[in-house]
């Protein structure tokens, strides 16, 4: 039973923000705490404006119904990054997850991009910022990179498929947006794992697997409810995990045979015939539709891509024995079209109690899931401790 009556709002808020309204009696049974103590803890966030009650509707229960408790969207906010190989995203996310306002534009592929990656998001965030309701703070900053980052400031260590090395993003981002607190920045497949498990496709599940396709593939990898992350923080590099070494393709990283390389965007184009100057996600659809529609070179390119997905898939099953593999990015394109090639390589290659359960999905969160990934850690103090992270951050103006 939580005892520090931080930690009871903290779990309590979390609750709300992650499942939306809930009855006062539902709380106090998730979260073993007596009705009392969850009275007590909803009449100081109430007082915090970050929640409110109301009756609810018809019970056709006889006595008095528990009152309904709900995050308050107008009162806290975060602002969500999302840096992809071909477009930037900033948001502004509500408690409660809601995305209430976008910018996006196109990121050109223009080798190490750092300041002008930058000066998009911070014209963005601005903009953001001041569009946000009187009274309504913005409680953290959330970002997520298509690359290696380092734990703690920010720094995109590496990324391959644009040449960042060792490129201090977070830390430039923070600095001109000058709001005062740091941009805490993730992998974009750590963090769409996280969000397809909170929120997603995979909501609940204490053990997945999530792929996120862009120009490469990247990795997230839950087991036991929590991110695999490495010791360094760069674990779960599945599109690095060489699959075919003896003719693979090159690959960005300067190895042969990655995962990536083999089921990536450039592996599909190729294979379908397509010139090198046709790229992006429209072009990936373009193959899949004409696969779809049965053009041979077309479905020959999605079948033997598909097979290589394939044994990357059954790999890692059998290594996590996950309860779900998600396909994200641009693989939610592909898998649909490439589902029999790998589910025939699964019944192959997987050993047969780790393929009785596993279950094959599509992110549900879209092309979202690494933005409200980003946005989940700009929330995280304020779940941690709600009073106290108010108390901080109050209403800061841009520098």
């Amino acid at each position: 039973m939580l005892r520090d009556p931080s930690n009871n709002l903290g779990a309590l808020l979390r609750h709300l923000h992650l499942d939306g309204p809930v009855s006062r009696a539902v709380l106090a049974e998730r979260m073993g705490l007596n009705r009392s103590t969850i009275l007590a803890a909803t009449a100081e966030l109430s007082a915090a404006g970050l929640v409110s009650e109301e009756a609810p509707g018809d019970t056709g229960r006889r006595g008095r119904p528990s009152l309904v408790v709900r995050p308050e969207p107008g009162r806290a906010h975060v602002l969500a990054f999302d840096v992809a190989v071909d477009r930037v995203v900033a948001a502004r996310v509500d408690l409660g997850g809601t995305i209430v306002e976008r910018h996006e534009a196109v990121r050109p592929r223009a080798g190490a991009d750092l300041d002008r990656v930058v000066e998009a998001l911070t014209r963005f965030g601005r903009q953001l910022h001041r569009s946000a309701p009187a009274g309504s703070t913005c409680v953290g900053l959330g970002a997520s990179y298509c690359g290696m980052i380092r734990p703690g400031d920010g720094m995109v260590r590496f990324g391959p498929e644009l040449g960042w090395v060792d490129q201090a993003f977070g830390a430039e981002l923070g600095r001109r947006l000058g709001l005062g607190r740091p941009v805490i920045v993730g992998n974009e497949a750590h963090l769409g794992a996280q969000a397809e498990q909170r929120r997603g496709a995979g909501r609940g599940l204490r053990n997945l697997v999530y792929l996120h396709g862009d120009v490469g593939v990247g990795g997230g990898i839950i087991v036991g409810g929590t991110l695999l992350d490495g010791d360094g923080g760069y674990g779960c590099e599945v599109g690095h995990m060489v699959i075919n070494p003896y003719d693979g393709r090159p690959c960005g990283c300067g190895s042969r045979g990655c995962f990536e390389a083999e089921v990536g965007e450039r592996a599909l184009l190729d294979t379908a015939g397509r010139p090198a100057d046709e790229f992006g996600r429209d072009a990936i659809r373009a193959v899949v539709d004409d696969a779809v529609r049965g053009d041979p070179r077309a479905s020959d390119a999605v079948r033997r891509v598909g097979d290589w997905l394939g044994i990357g898939v059954a790999n890692l099953i059998n290594l996590f024995n996950p309860a779900m593999v998600i396909f994200g990015g641009m693989l939610r394109d592909l898998y649909p079209a490439a589902a029999a090639t790998v589910q025939r390589r699964i019944a192959t290659n997987v050993l047969p109690v780790a393929r009785e359960r596993i279950r094959l999905r599509i992110c549900d969160l879209g092309d979202d899931a690494t933005l409200i990934g980003a946005a989940e850690l700009g929330f995280e103090e304020l779940l941690s401790d709600p009073l106290a992270t108010l108390a901080r951050t109050g209403d800061r103006s841009l520098g």
